[in-house]
């Protein structure tokens, strides 16, 4: 027990090697992923992609640790852990982080030392992720005149 507070290092959700999932997961733990996920992944604990683990997702957690390969954005309320086998394509938002040498972060990296700094970057990133899936039911190709 630390603060108070009972530390559950249970795994609630475990996504295997060679396992894959087209869709969006909500996680009530602790989640590990090891396969491959087309779709954003929300985390209400912490995260731990495996180094064979391939991601197209945006990721939400307390603390998420990347050894595979992500490409999408990271939310992280507590910390992220980039092993050096990470490989992260996307920004990342942060209260704290740590970067093996040898990882590779390719996006903007948001380490915010206060509450408000945190909220004001959370909001933010929620505003442009809300415009980018507005702007994802218009199709911007123009349309075939029959005639």
């Amino acid at each position: 027990m630390s603060n108070g507070r009972l530390e559950d290092f249970s795994i609630n959700t475990i996504l295997g090697p060679g396992s894959s999932i087209n869709g969006d997961i909500e996680s009530g733990g602790f989640t590990r992923v090891d396969g491959s996920i087309r779709g954003n992944l929300n985390a209400s604990g912490r995260v731990v992609v495996g180094e064979k683990a391939r991601m197209k997702s945006n990721i939400g957690g307390t603390t998420v640790t990347i050894g595979g390969v992500v490409y999408g954005n990271i939310l992280a309320s507590e910390r992220i852990i980039i092993l050096n086998t990470g490989l992260v394509l996307g920004d990342i938002i942060t209260r704290r982080i740590q970067a093996d040498e040898g990882c590779l972060i390719h996006g903007k990296v948001t380490v915010c030392q206060s509450e408000e700094a945190w909220d004001k970057a959370v909001a933010e990133y929620r505003d442009a992720q809300g415009v980018k899936s507005a702007l994802s039911r218009f199709s911007l190709r123009p349309e075939k005149v029959h005639g």
